[in-house]
């Protein structure tokens, strides 16, 4: 990117508009998942919505989620809630150059038991955004800590806090 020009993300960008359309169709999804994390297929991991600022993925509760103690196993849950966040983070960097992420960071914090559906929300995009904007403008690399917050759908009660930590930089 030419240094006097400064990137400003458009949420109508081809490659955003194209990438929120593949990962809401929930058969594209379903084999992305397959081919390319097979874990959160196995768990039934579903992108319940997602847009440029909030993400919603869910986990049921069954025999491929479940501990021994009868709740869901917290690897699920954290994948659950990083997906939520990571799809913000893919969007984010459509249409803005050649721009890395990594998780650096995990905290969780398990309130309730998971015994039912459980829906992870993260409504930080815009944070993300900004950190995208500034490692294409900067050249340095950022990192960002977003949170997701699981809700179980049967009760609406909060399950779990999950915090992550991303790392952006540039190529």
């Amino acid at each position: 990117m030419d240094k006097q020009s400064t990137f400003i993300f458009n949420p109508a960008h081809p490659a955003v508009v194209h990438f929120l359309r593949q990962i809401n169709t929930p058969w594209k999804m379903w084999l992305y998942l397959w081919l390319k994390l097979p874990s959160a297929g196995f768990w039934g991991l579903r992108v319940r919505s997602c847009t440029t600022t909030k993400g919603e993925v869910s986990i049921p509760y069954n025999w491929f989620t479940q501990n021994p103690f009868r709740s869901t196993y917290f690897a699920a849950q954290c994948g659950a809630a990083e997906m939520s966040t990571g799809l913000l983070a893919m969007a984010a960097i459509r249409g803005s150059g050649p721009v890395s992420m990594l998780v650096t960071q995990v905290e969780a914090v398990f309130t309730k038991k998971a015994t039912g559906l459980v829906v992870f929300t993260c409504e930080e995009g815009q944070q993300i955004i900004n950190a995208v904007e500034r490692v294409v403008n900067s050249g340095e690399a950022q990192t960002i800590t977003v949170s997701s917050v699981g809700v179980q759908q049967n009760n609406g009660q909060e399950v779990a806090r999950m915090r992550i930590t991303w790392s952006f930089k540039g190529k």
